[in-house]
């Protein structure tokens, strides 16, 4: 639970500085819903692939940022896409 309040956290302060045009495409606070499936593997809710699809674009910006990169790196992150039918993105 903690790994998750803190990455919450971070979500939320990359959201408020983004740029104006970052923030309107990339809202990494939108993919709170995957935590559960991208910290421990579990089942991704609808709800989350459907914002994983909306947020692809982004996926690559969220990987280079190093409070992020990690979890987007991550085993259980790249289950989650192919679970719910994306490309693992390559970088």
């Amino acid at each position: 639970m903690r790994k998750e309040v803190l990455l919450a956290a971070m979500m939320l302060a990359l959201v408020v500085a983004a740029p104006g045009g970052a923030r309107a495409a990339c809202v990494v606070g939108q993919l709170t819903v995957c935590m559960p499936a991208i910290t421990t593997g579990a089942k991704p809710s609808g709800a989350c692939c459907a914002n994983l699809r909306a947020q692809q674009a982004c996926f690559c910006q969220y990987a280079k940022d190093p409070s992020l990169g990690a979890y987007i790196r991550s085993p259980h992150a790249r289950e989650t896409l192919v679970t719910c039918g994306l490309a693992v993105p390559h970088s």
